[in-house]
């Protein structure tokens, strides 16, 4: 299997102790998805939507442990029922909102990656399709976070 990026996210976030863990905890924060030059004519009508899925490379994340403590929570759970970053093919995918286009470039906010991510897809977020109101947050369920949690990096 090959993939290849189709364009580089630019972010504030330098070093990953500041880059925030999820889109939840980056509000406000501003980025820019590059789109490289042969794929931009795919950006056609993606303006249209609020918000879209950005799936990228997590390409400094570190060593791959299927059974780890994730950000959230001090408990050790599978890696496949988290987000932790550290996963065996080290794809990530964040909600954000898309504040405008110009050509090959989106604004966007919300965005929760290490600048100079490699991008590997786009996809537009439609409510009607990826909102379920029914369903289930797995242990997740019951824990409040206001803000980023102490000490989790």
């Amino acid at each position: 299997m090959e993939i290849n990026p189709i364009g580089i996210i630019h972010s504030p976030f330098a070093a990953k102790e500041t880059c925030p863990i999820q889109p939840l905890y980056a509000s406000g924060a501003v980025g820019r998805v590059e789109v490289f030059d042969e794929f931009a004519a795919g950006l056609k009508d993606i303006e249209g939507f609020s918000h879209i899925y950005l799936l990228y490379q997590l390409d400094r994340a570190g060593k791959v442990e299927l059974v780890r403590a994730p950000f959230l929570d001090d408990t050790p759970h599978g890696i496949y029922a988290t987000r932790h970053p550290c996963r065996p093919n080290g794809i990530g995918m964040s909600i954000v909102k898309l504040i405008k286009r110009e050509n090959n470039i989106l604004t966007i906010e919300g965005i929760d990656v290490l600048d100079q991510t490699p991008l590997i897809d786009i996809k537009p977020y439609v409510p009607k399709f990826d909102c379920f109101e029914a369903a289930s947050e797995g242990w997740f369920a019951g824990k409040q976070w206001s803000s980023k949690p102490a000490g989790k990096e």
